[in-house]
């Protein structure tokens, strides 16, 4: 790791995909992470087994998305340092993350080991997988440590510019997951408690792993024991950074799951084919996701380097390379949602209940294509207070109220109560829109300031 990634030179399009597919395959094999899980369990383990695991691993990615989201400030900060060409503050931006996120991950460790039961009993754990639910929670917690560090480790690779060397963790990751289920789960049946000791081995590896390649290859700033601490106003500039966002991850997924408990209401079908739904939109929901974070990682770098231009061009591929993908998936969705069903269910009534679902999120995927590449390019500019604010607006002022109305209708159905989320995210979209013409004219004030300075 000699260099830095020069996202402020050159082509746009070419790096940027090459920096979003290992993002989106990083993702990926994260997804699969949990899926694995729960298959290996259901093969070997009980139907408790399942419930607990099921039940945890959700709240699981409830805290690393919280997580996720607050290192996200290490990327943003450290690619507006280099852009700037402050390689050595980028080092002490390294030293005050690893100690924010050590007391992190000594205070969401604590909390987890302290509630886990009425987290549990919040989470409505069926009485006889209760129990498992909150062992599973305890094993999880306990290794909040690895969650932290492999998070940390992957901003700092992602505000150099490096998504491959995430993407070869994960992976390895991964295979050591499945290894560690198969003889835990399969072979010495130890059910929940091997599936939980199996996460956090894996966890712990990855982490290793990287240190390792950062210790062989070397950080292309200066970093020492000294970049360790505190520096006043880079641990702030990480807070103000990345804490909207974990704030914003945290409390929409919340909200989706209060749509959860809102469709439950409607009995076992809707219940069912709704879970079904959300599963796939998982996965379709992975190219725009992916693009968020890579728009973020480029806009970071050219807004330091003060080249406005380049960073609102970074965003308009990236909406213009995730619509192609979302017109596909859309498609997909609406007119062929049952065969994308199928793969997870065979019950007639929970395909087509998912399927009725599906097409309200056939809508989605184009929206989406436009909102988080805006929100990547927010991000990047350090505007993450309003990227809350627009997150908890669609989600709890919209989302949330309207799937509840619906639901209470007579008229009520899968697909009108699935309308809520594409009609949240146009009005998001349309946030990001007058917020985007702001910031624009912001950008062309601060352009002509600095060229009266420098004709003057």
């Amino acid at each position: 790791m000699k260099e830095i990634t020069n996202f402020t030179e050159g082509k746009i399009l070419s790096p940027l995909l090459r920096f979003a597919v290992p993002v989106l395959l990083a993702m990926f094999l994260q997804v699969m992470y949990g899926a694995v899980d729960l298959i290996i369990v259901g093969q070997f383990g009980s139907v408790t087994d399942v419930s607990a695991v099921a039940t945890g691993s959700q709240v699981m990615t409830t805290i690393t998305s919280i997580i996720n989201g607050f290192a996200m400030g290490i990327t943003i900060l450290m690619g507006q340092k280099l852009g700037q060409g402050k390689s050595k503050e980028a080092g002490n931006v390294v030293g005050s993350g690893i100690c924010l996120f050590s007391v992190l991950a000594a205070i969401i460790t604590a909390i987890m080991l302290i509630f886990a039961v009425p987290i549990s009993r919040l989470m409505h754990a069926p009485a006889e997988a209760f129990d498992d639910t909150v062992l599973y929670l305890h094993i999880c917690s306990s290794g909040t440590i690895f969650i932290v560090a492999y998070n940390v480790i992957c901003g700092i690779f992602r505000g150099l510019g490096d998504s491959k060397t995430p993407l070869i963790t994960v992976a390895i990751a991964c295979v050591t997951n499945i290894i560690g289920d198969a003889l835990l789960v399969g072979g010495f049946h130890l059910g929940v408690t091997g599936v939980a000791i199996a996460t956090i081995f894996a966890q712990a590896f990855s982490v290793l792993l990287s240190i390792l390649m950062i210790k062989k290859r070397g950080l292309p700033f200066d970093f020492a024991r000294s970049s360790i601490g505190f520096h006043k106003g880079i641990t702030s500039q990480i807070l103000k950074y990345g804490a909207p966002i974990a704030l914003q991850d945290g409390l929409v997924n919340l909200s989706f799951l209060a749509i959860t408990t809102i469709v439950n209401s409607l009995g076992v079908i809707a219940s069912a084919g709704v879970g079904v739904a959300e599963k796939l939109a998982g996965f379709i929901m992975l190219v725009p996701s992916s693009f968020a974070q890579s728009v973020a990682a480029f806009v970071a770098q050219n807004y330091g380097a003060k080249k406005f231009t380049r960073a609102k061009r970074t965003m308009a591929y990236g909406v213009g390379t995730s619509l192609c993908f979302g017109i596909v998936m859309g498609y997909f969705s609406f007119f062929h949602g049952n065969l994308l069903s199928g793969m997870f269910s065979t019950d007639i009534a929970v395909i087509n209940a998912s399927w009725d679902y599906m097409k309200a999120y056939a809508i989605d995927c184009l929206l989406t294509s436009f909102l988080f590449s805006m929100v990547g390019f927010f991000n990047g500019c350090g505007k993450t207070t309003f990227v809350m604010f627009q997150g908890i607006f669609g989600a709890f002022c919209v989302r949330i109220p309207l799937s509840y109305m619906i639901s209470r209708s007579a008229s009520s159905s899968i697909f009108y109560i699935g309308l809520a989320t594409p009609c949240s995210t146009s009005l998001q979209v349309m946030l990001c829109l007058i917020y985007f013409i702001l910031v624009t004219k912001n950008f062309k004030k601060r352009m002509d300031i600095e060229n009266e300075s420098y004709l003057s």
